[in-house]
């Protein structure tokens, strides 16, 4: 047999193993992923299988008719002037030098404009199959499907549009015509990776409509002449299609959790913006209900938002923002107990903010924003949340920990804002919320808001929203702390979301969190990236969180499916003139167990071991560990990556070594784990 002609069999054997491996995985996930689902849902989902299936052969465009009428209001009556232009105009300027910024990837060529089908991190060049059978969860067709999203939700065209509104320079106008006029050459409807989700088309249309706004609406210098003309009508062409799309393919079910609201608020707001077809009317219909029903849904009445993730409980609220202020300028007002959720998610995060305005990572981040409107160097997406809501609830509360009236709020609601920020009046000391039994978190401290506070959380809450409870991590009975505005006891981030298995399993598991893990296993079982199968439930007991001496006392069943069960019970005692902690974890069971007792130190602070006991300094702060049972012994572990261990992400594919100190041992039937923690502040 010739060379090449073994070279050619090899090549179609390559082809062929691919097609099987890739057939196989997809056909695990999917047989993992129906143990989450009940009778209707399956029946749901074989409908939609089915009529992707049907549509990938008979369906090829979407029937439009001309849109009629004017777009609807721009979110705001006036945008700010009082901005720092030349933040905007270097951004804006990066953007057209074709350099753009992808989680990890920092200023990375992708061009001007980039291939908007190509992943940038792998550099995958994904084909232009129909969009809704193509397998985005497989990376070997798709690279590193969140990388290749990213730039496709054009908060970039948001920044070119800021740019001409502020400076009226032509070269931002025009780049603007020029990355949709090639985003639409190279993703036709409904082709390709960015046909896939509706989520992605929300946010995508929500940016568009930012954008057309500050492009001027309807009377942009876009529209002008007889190519102006033809622009637009292509533009809405594409916003029509998004629009039906969204409309025909909600997440629903077991995936009806962020997404779903997300897919709701991109209908509403493009209904809104462009309300100029004859199904517009019931997809507005359709949208406004949905997603004031899913706001109040998927958010408890304490203020915790059901993912049990910080970081999407701001993204939800960001959601409610936007449709509240979209919807208000457009005839649309959602009822009080919609403001009212929001007003009470807005305490949430301002009570788990310490007085430096750290929030712990707990649960899933992705690092993602609806719309970017803030180019300032040192914003703060949680601050600048808690400004705008300062101003829309008159809250002088929020406004002490937003600290400052930030560019973002001025966009969202004008520079006349920033007077009613300056004039709120603000509380002598700051009196969180303590108790938020719902969502399963509760605060223990002294001190808040000064210099030397002390502030704790607790994680008693359920794993997660649903039953996949994609957002959620192992992390039952996780203890957190900061003091005097450092980070001490950190949960360690999320770091991987679609790759790199092993990351993803580890930043989520119990192991990574300051719990105790027994026998080597997660308090709960992983089914796959966004899917817990048997799942801890916890149950708080105690809780005392006022005065000098605060209690708390919980437990959680996640170790039960052991052959011999084991009930974890954590009890913390708190002495707010001491500034110490007793933590007890009592494990109830009856044979033998290993057990690993971790504890997260964030990356800035210095830890040392002595034996015994445990020494951390982080500028002015001390911290004192030790554990009254002699039959466990701490290992300080840093930066390791067979197994993962002492690592932090701070941000979306970025981690960085951080200190973790773990107890571990073994035992047999009930045994009494305690450790004091001490934390003395250098006067």
């Amino acid at each position: 047999m010739g060379s090449k002609t073994m070279k050619s069999c090899f090549g179609h054997y390559s082809i062929l193993r691919y097609g099987i491996v890739s057939m196989f995985s997809n056909l695990i996930w999917k047989l993992v992923r129906l143990k989450a689902m009940d009778g209707s849902e399956l029946v749901y989902r074989f409908g939609q299988a089915a009529q992707a299936t049907v549509e990938k052969f008979i369906f090829r465009r979407t029937l439009i008719g001309d849109p009629v009428g004017p777009c609807g209001n721009a979110w705001s009556k006036e945008f700010p002037i009082d901005l720092n232009v030349d933040v905007y105009r270097a951004a804006a300027d990066r953007i057209l030098a074709g350099r753009f910024d992808v989680f990890a990837m920092r200023n990375a060529a992708l061009g001007f404009p980039p291939n908007w089908n190509q992943d940038p991190k792998t550099r995958t060049v994904v084909p232009l199959d129909f969009g809704k059978t193509l397998n985005y969860r497989d990376e070997r067709i798709v690279g590193d499907i969140k990388y290749l999203w990213e730039p496709n939700r054009h908060l970039e065209l948001v920044t070119l549009a800021q740019s001409w509104q502020l400076t009226g320079e032509l070269k931002y106008l025009e780049g603007c015509k020029t990355l949709l006029d090639s985003w639409f050459e190279q993703c036709p409807y409904p082709m390709g990776v960015n046909w896939v989700s509706s989520l992605e088309l929300s946010v995508r249309l929500v940016n568009w409509s930012f954008a057309w706004h500050l492009l001027g609406g309807d009377k942009s210098p876009l529209f002008s002449g007889i190519d102006g003309a033809e622009f637009r009508n292509r533009w809405l062409r594409f916003v029509f299609q998004h629009c039906h799309f969204i409309a025909g393919h909600f997440s629903r079910y077991s995936s009806a959790n962020n997404h779903l609201l997300g897919e709701y608020m991109g209908l509403m707001v493009g209904t809104l913006t462009w309300p100029m077809w004859s199904e517009s009317a019931n997809w507005k219909r359709t949208a406004v209900q949905g997603f004031e029903t899913e706001a109040l849904r998927q958010n408890g009445p304490d203020g915790v938002n059901r993912e049990q993730a910080v970081y999407y409980q701001y993204e939800v609220m960001d959601m409610m923002v936007l449709c509240g202020l979209i919807g208000r300028a457009n005839g649309v007002e959602f009822n009080p107990a919609f403001w009212q959720c929001l007003e009470h998610l807005m305490e949430f995060l301002a009570s788990v903010m310490d007085c430096a305005g750290n929030v712990q990572m707990i649960g899933d981040a992705d690092d993602a924003l609806m719309v970017r409107l803030s180019q300032e160097t040192y914003w703060s997406n949680y601050r600048s949340m808690l400004a705008t809501g300062a101003v829309l609830f008159k809250r002088g509360d929020l406004a002490v920990k937003a600290c400052r009236f930030d560019d973002k709020s001025r966009w969202l609601i004008g520079d006349a804002a920033a007077k009613v920020f300056a004039t709120l009046s603000l509380p002598i000391s700051e009196k969180p919320r303590m108790n938020f039994s719902e969502g399963g978190y509760y605060l223990l401290g002294a001190r808040f808001g000064a210099a030397d506070e002390v502030r704790a959380l607790v994680d008693c809450g359920p794993l997660g929203y649903l039953s996949i409870a994609a957002h959620g991590h192992a992390d039952a009975l996780s203890l957190v702390l900061s003091a005097g505005g450092h980070e001490l006891l950190i949960d360690p981030g999320t770091y991987a979301y679609h790759t790199q298995k092993k990351w993803r399993n580890y930043f989520r598991g119990t192991g990574a969190h300051n719990t105790v893990r027994v026998d080597g296993v997660d308090q709960s079982k992983i089914g796959g990236n966004f899917l817990w199968l048997r799942k801890a439930n916890s149950h708080c007991d105690l809780i005392e969180t006022t005065g000098e001496y605060q209690q708390f006392s919980g437990w959680h069943d996640g170790y039960h499916r052991l052959q011999d069960p084991v009930t974890h019970q954590r009890n913390i005692e708190f002495s707010a003139i001491k500034n110490s902690f007793n933590v007890i974890d009592l494990l109830r069971c009856q044979g033998h167990h290993s057990v690993e007792l971790s504890w997260h130190f964030a990356e800035n602070c210095s830890v040392t071991c002595d034996g015994t006991n445990v020494n951390v300094t982080i500028g002015s702060v001390r911290l004192a560990m030790y554990m009254s049972s002699a039959a466990l012994k701490p290992v300080l572990h840093h930066g390791e990556e067979v197994p993962p261990l002492g690592w932090i992400s701070r941000a979306f594919d970025v981690k960085s070594p951080t200190t973790t100190v773990v107890w571990s041992g073994a035992i047999q039937g009930n045994t009494s784990l305690g450790t004091t923690i001490n934390i003395y502040f250098d006067r």
